[in-house]
This record gives structure tokens, C-alpha cells and sequence, in this order.
């Protein structure tokens, strides 16, 4: 089966290359090198709007599918950013669906929005050293006290 994308597609794709045209290989390369999250990566999709491109409209989202998100994903891993610029992103994009789909309308203003702008990034911590990625094991916890979280467990890839 092939898939063909359609016109509105296509221009997603091509808006997403120019903005990781910006982004050439010396800058990954820098960025394996030496690590540290591709801020400025982010930052260029945040201002382009991209951030939000699952998410609904009503918290600043463009309200697209998870098909026109992973055209997206495509396009960036493809322009030379590769798994570090499609990691920067995907969080935000993806890990974020439980909210949008099962969140109640201030859960998604208070997360959403922020997320969609820039202003804050979402992040992923899943392996344990003893669990890997068997998330019927966990055994980290968040507890609140008073206005923060603290974390009592072991992370081995954040």
C-alpha cells in the first residue's frame, strides 16, 4: 500500500524543512559532539506553531491529526536532525495525547498551553535499572509536598 500525502500534507512537510533548514549538519553534529537539547530547534517550532499540531484548538493547538504530527516527525528526523531533533519534539507531541484525549479542560489549558508556546517542554522518564522499559514493573514515585513533586526511585534514561 502506498501512502500518498494530500496537498495540506505536503505543505506541512515542506513548511518543516524549511524551518530544519536552519538547523545544518554542523549543528547536530555539535550537538552529538557535546550534547545538550536543541533549544533552538525547539524554540524555531514553537514560534512556527508546529508544537501544537495535535492539540485542540481552544489551548492554542492547530488541532491536526496524529498522521499530519508524524509527516512532521518524518520531515525533521529527515533533515538532517535524525533521532536527536525528532527526540526534542516528539515528546511534546505524542507523550501528551492522554492529556488532550482524557484530560479535563483545565488539565489541558494549565499543560497544554505552555507546551504549545515553548514556554515549558515535556519530558519522559520510563526505564528503571532493573525494569527497562516493562512499565507493569515500576516502582518510582512521584509524591507532592506541598506545591512540587518529589521523586523517591532510580531513572536510567531521561
Amino acid at each position: 500500500m502506498t501512502f500518498r500525502m494530500t496537498p495540506g500534507q505536503q505543505e506541512i512537510r515542506d513548511q518543516i524543512l524549511r524551518i530544519c533548514a536552519q538547523f545544518d549538519d554542523d549543528y547536530w553534529l555539535d550537538r552529538d559532539r557535546n550534547g545538550g537539547f536543541p533549544h533552538d530547534l525547539h524554540r524555531a517550532m514553537a514560534d512556527g506553531g508546529w508544537l501544537g499540531i495535535a492539540m485542540p484548538e481552544a489551548v492554542g493547538g492547530v488541532d491536526l491529526g496524529i498522521t499530519e504530527a508524524t509527516i512532521m516527525m518524518q520531515a525533521i528526523a529527515e533533515s538532517g536532525a535524525g533521532a536527536s531533533g525528532a527526540s526534542a519534539i516528539h515528546m511534546n507531541i505524542f507523550g501528551l495525547n492522554p492529556v488532550v484525549k482524557f484530560g479535563t479542560d483545565e488539565q489541558r489549558a494549565r499543560m497544554l498551553s505552555p507546551l504549545i508556546a515553548g514556554d515549558e517542554k515535556a519530558c519522559f522518564a520510563v526505564t528503571e535499572p532493573a525494569t527497562g522499559l516493562d512499565t507493569t514493573k515500576l516502582k518510582t514515585m512521584a509524591v507532592r509536598q506541598g506545591d512540587r513533586y518529589v521523586v523517591h526511585g532510580q531513572k536510567v534514561w531521561i
